[in-house]
């Protein structure tokens, strides 16, 4: 029996009216926005896309129009373009619990996938936990988005996460700088911010889409507990209860802000996900307040 897809095509042609925003000029490549690819001469043709409210009517396909009566957008390629590296995280503490956290950075991972093929992006998408797994580079127009649904669904998550390693190692993999997007829920014991700030530093451009379930941010549990870390093994006994959880909701958030504050300070963006929150209600809702995608 085949299995279900990530992204429905209903929820793909709604996607196909975005665009993944970057903030900073890097030197010798487009910059700022994305509108400048559809018109202009001696431009490569490269791909279509549907038409949608506020789009440039001339660059419409009106060939194709007259013989389907459906209005189509011509894409272009122009060159050099800014490199968007993709990061998902992969360790054990994504798939805790039901697993829910784990299959909606997939989610999330697909649907910036899916924009970044329809605006003739090449995204390079690689999973990440102690150090970088093989990875699939993704461009070429929509027609390509099938090889990275069936990458992103054959992905399992398991292992510790090492922020300090994969930093090294993506930087020595990626000299050009550019967008970087990292889907995670940042949970390190020796802690990702050094690892990030030093990213940003290398001049990165950095987009945190932090994913936690609501065990994460407000564990249910209540009375004497045993605790296991599900990436480091380690034991922790403790007595918990409704003061405890506060505490910990609070810290939570305290951390998330952190991340937030490092994001911005870097010309980046951070966007904090709930798994409860519909996957449609933080692509047109959050991400694009917080100018990730527009």
């Amino acid at each position: 029996m085949a299995s279900t897809p990530l992204l429905d095509r209903q929820f793909l042609e709604k996607l196909e009216r975005l665009t993944i925003h970057w903030q900073k000029s890097f030197n010798g490549l487009v910059g700022g926005h994305n509108t400048s690819r559809f018109s202009g001469g001696g431009q490569e043709f490269l791909d279509h896309r549907h038409f949608h409210h506020g789009d440039d009517l001339r660059a419409v396909n009106w060939r194709a129009y007259l013989r389907l009566e459906k209005l189509f957008l011509k894409m272009f390629q122009i060159e050099p373009r800014v490199p968007v590296r993709m990061l998902i995280d992969t360790s054990s503490s994504m798939a805790l619990g039901d697993g829910r956290k784990f299959e909606y950075a997939r989610k999330l991972a697909a649907a910036l996938c899916y924009v970044g093929l329809v605006r003739l992006d090449t995204i390079n998408l690689r999973p990440f936990g102690a150090r970088l797994g093989e990875g699939i580079a993704c461009g070429g127009g929509r027609h390509q988005f099938s090889p990275v649904m069936d990458y992103l669904s054959d992905l399992a998550a398991g292992g510790k996460t090492d922020y300090l390693e994969i930093t090294r190692e993506f930087i020595g993999s990626y000299q050009q700088r550019g967008l970087l997007i990292i889907i995670s829920d940042f949970l390190d014991d020796t802690g990702c911010e050094k690892p990030l700030q030093f990213l940003a530093d290398y001049g990165h451009e950095l987009m945190l889409l932090q994913v936690w379930s609501e065990e994460d941010r407000r564990p249910p549990w209540a009375g004497e507990l045993e605790l296991v870390d599900g990436e480091t093994g380690v034991h922790l006994k403790l007595d918990f209860d409704d003061l405890a959880r506060e505490q910990y909701t609070r810290a939570f958030d305290q951390y998330a802000a952190g991340l937030q504050q490092l994001a911005l300070r870097n010309s980046g963006r951070y966007v904090g996900i709930s798994t409860q929150m519909a996957i449609e209600d933080v692509i047109f809702g959050s991400l694009v307040r917080a100018r990730g995608i527009a």
